[in-house]
């Protein structure tokens, strides 16, 4: 069992040798007027130092101020109306920090509630949290639906008229080079968004950081269906790439503030749902569009991008802040009235002041344990595992071969295909996913995040490894058909394990405190492996450049193994876990293996910690 020491808040120290202790209660004010009294009426004002010590819970023997006040009376009696007055200057001027004895009491029962929550009560409870949350992780759509049109307009004859050069073959088309940034411009606007918006967020709060970001993806549209020229267009990506940098981040981690433990893993998986359901109907509309010959075959999708923003921006100034984030800042009050705007109102169990105090709690906590909020912080003592997990989660969906899903139209298109074919194919694809992520709530439920996400990544490297073994026989239309085929059962099986999962462990994994900076390095890191997989792949796959082909699946397979191996070994389970439940664990350096064995008791007042396994 892991016994966590009850925080320490408040401590004050300073003026010189001899030293009085005084425990700060309910009497602050006065014990800070003594003070102030002692120095100023001290021949030997340097000789004193008073080390003032507020809610301290440690096994110390203080002196009450009360006691004080009494001596003075007896002894001192003309200075007590200047002590009176000094105790409500520092009222005034000092903020009086709560009862932790309260909030420690509080967040007890409110941690105690959370484990007992079961899904069909978190609904019920927190119905409008799940509704907000499923409106801003509607802004990943937008990601989603972008990333599908770019790289479909290449195949389109009117978009390389307009943008491309006349070919050595007589047609249109735009270089590799040309391809290449355009297809990886979006990827470099996406990393300064999320640098952007680790700071932004923190000091202005989700909802106002969501509104700029919409407002500027609804300018940077036009700069896309105005384009005159490629440069101009490359421009546009980039620019449309910094507000969906911050979509990545906040969608995410809003989900994972506003709802309670037993419904954290559904709404951020959300997320990868969300990025699937832009694809389908980007894949949708370009099959509707892809017999159009002239420039609205490609101007009309761009337009199609004005549809999301005005929507999302009136429900985000309808939505509630995140109450962490108000706790962060100091606005109990204002985090309260939050939380009220995302539970439902009836239910006498629950209480908005315990979730709250649950909050502040976890808060003081971590500011023991973390150094600061900056990006640096997400490096040092125990954040610098939690980010190193985050990281690699992330980075893995890139590492184990997902960048060949995008290719399986081209192996049916090999094996006889017709063009226009290939996009129910594409199609048929994107609805494998939808099915598989909704089925991953299902099996998050019965097995958990780290053995669905490891259980994945293996499975996923067994199924490279058939793409491998195929490519070795001659190549054949049954070869392309059964390769194509293979990348659709890949497809079925990453959305049903790491493609979803990977959006709840990135947000569950850091500490509060630093939970969006983390969240961005960790998304910067897999955007940064998406452009080397935007370069290597068309070089693995193309006739004229490597022809891997198929083989491709041996060296993605490798990686696959690598990634499951490593998660194997660093990857916890956080299912059930509050987040101060995470920080002990994290803490203590607990084994990854060991998190969902090891018990964890946050409000033991000894020092000192162990893990004991559960007993079966």
């Amino acid at each position: 069992m892991i016994h966590r020491r009850r925080p320490a808040f408040a401590s004050y120290s300073h003026l010189s040798s001899l030293r009085f202790e005084i425990a700060l209660d309910e009497t602050r004010a006065e014990t800070e007027a003594i003070v102030i009294f002692l120095y100023n009426h001290s021949g030997k004002a340097n000789l004193f130092s008073v080390h003032l010590v507020s809610c301290s819970f440690a096994s110390y023997s203080f002196v009450s101020s009360q006691i004080w006040i009494s001596i003075l009376q007896l002894t001192h009696p003309p200075y007590l109306m200047e002590i009176k007055a000094s105790a409500q200057h520092v009222e005034d001027d000092v903020k009086m920090p709560p009862d932790m004895d309260r909030v420690i009491q509080d967040a007890q029962i409110a941690t105690e509630k959370e484990h007992k929550m079961g899904l069909w009560q978190g609904l019920k409870l927190y119905p409008k949290a799940v509704g907000w949350s499923i409106l801003i992780s509607a802004s990943i759509i937008m990601e989603g639906y972008d990333v599908v049109l770019m790289g479909s307009f290449y195949g389109y004859p009117a978009f390389n008229r307009k943008y491309g050069k006349l070919q050595s073959d007589g047609n249109y088309g735009l270089t590799a080079a040309w391809q290449a940034g355009l297809s990886n411009a979006m990827n470099c606007g996406q990393i300064l968004g999320l640098f952007l918006n680790g700071i932004v967020s923190e000091k202005f709060g989700y909802r106002r950081t969501m509104m700029g970001s919409l407002v500027a993806t609804t300018a940077f549209i036009f700069i896309l269906f105005f384009a005159s020229n490629v440069q101009t267009l490359l421009v546009g990506e980039i620019l449309m790439g910094i507000p969906l940098g911050v979509y990545q981040t906040l969608s995410v981690t809003y989900a994972s503030e506003v709802c309670p433990v037993a419904l954290r893993a559904y709404l951020t998986t959300y997320v990868n749902l969300c990025w699937v359901i832009g694809q389908l109907i980007a894949s949708g509309i370009l099959k509707g569009l892809s017999e159009r010959t002239d420039e609205w075959a490609y101007r009309i999708p761009f337009a199609l991008q004005w549809v999301w923003p005005v929507p999302i921006f009136i429900g985000v100034v309808l939505a509630p802040e995140s109450p962490w984030w108000l706790v962060r800042k100091g606005r109990t009050e204002d985090a309260v009235n939050a939380l009220l705007r995302l539970t439902s109102k009836g239910d006498a169990d629950f209480s908005a002041h315990e979730t709250i105090a649950m909050m502040v709690h976890t808060n003081e906590m971590e500011k023991e344990i973390t150094t600061g909020t900056s990006y640096w912080d997400c490096f040092r003592g125990h954040d610098l595992r939690r980010t190193e997990i985050s990281c690699l989660i992330w980075a893995a969906q890139n590492l184990c071969g997902s960048g060949l899903m995008a290719y399986s139209t081209v192996f049916y298109q090999r094996a006889g295909l017709p063009v226009s074919q290939s996009f129910n194919m594409s199609l048929a694809q994107y609805a494998i996913g939808f099915v598989g992520t909704v089925l991953s709530w299902v099996l998050m439920g019965y097995f958990g995040r780290r053995t669905l996400y490891i259980n994945g990544l293996a499975t996923l490297c067994t199924l490279l490894l058939i793409v491998g073994f195929i490519s070795v026989a001659p190549e054949s239309s049954a070869t392309s058909w059964a390769t194509g085929s293979m990348l659709l059962v890949y497809t079925f099986f990453y959305d049903i394990s790491v493609g979803p999962v990977c959006y709840s462990l990135v947000s569950e994994i850091p500490t509060t405190r630093l939970r969006i900076k983390t969240v961005v390095i960790a998304r910067n890191l897999y955007n940064c492996f998406s452009i080397v997989n935007g370069v290597i792949i068309p070089y693995m796959l193309n006739v004229d450049a490597w022809n891997w082909r198929g083989k491709a699946g041996f060296f993605w397979g490798g990686l696959a193994l690598v990634c499951c191996v490593w998660a194997f070994f660093r990857v916890p389970e956080p299912r059930g876990r509050t987040y101060a439940e995470m920080d002990a664990l994290f803490e203590q350096k607990v084994p990854a293996r060991k998190f969902a064995s090891a018990k964890v008791n946050l409000f033991h007042e000894e020092l000192g910690a162990h893990v004991e396994e559960k007993s079966s």
